[in-house]
């Protein structure tokens, strides 16, 4: 659905100590991934993420991924509305989607996500 808060990410330095943090402190399951580890927050209701350590800046950052219908057009909105297109469009490795970052016209960082042509979100 177009619009719907889909993704988290937390980005950090050492992702064992963060997602280790994040075990104790919410119970959330955990699984290491190449970039960092899949987060399965376990609840009904909430949404899953990610904790992502670059190896670059930025390393301390937290977004939220917006699920749109087409990537490119939804920078275009950003960009003509007041906001700043940060980081792509991106494509996801393994026609997983695209995501790009923004900044809204206060400055605060989201990204927006497409899902893959078949519609599902991995």
């Amino acid at each position: 659905m177009e619009g719907a808060v889909v993704r988290f990410e937390i980005g950090c330095r050492n992702a064992d100590a963060i997602s280790n943090f994040y075990k104790r402190v919410f119970n959330w399951k955990i699984d290491k991934s190449p970039m960092g580890a899949e987060v399965d927050t376990g609840t009904d209701s909430g949404i899953n993420g990610a904790i992502t350590a670059l190896g670059h800046e930025p390393h301390n950052y937290v977004k939220f991924y917006i699920e749109v219908a087409d990537a490119d057009k939804a920078c275009e909105m950003i960009k003509a509305h007041g906001g700043a297109v940060e980081i792509g469009p991106i494509d996801i490795p393994g026609e997983k989607g695209r995501f790009a970052w923004y900044k809204d016209p206060e400055g605060n960082g989201l990204a927006v996500f497409e899902a893959p042509a078949k519609g599902e979100i991995k």
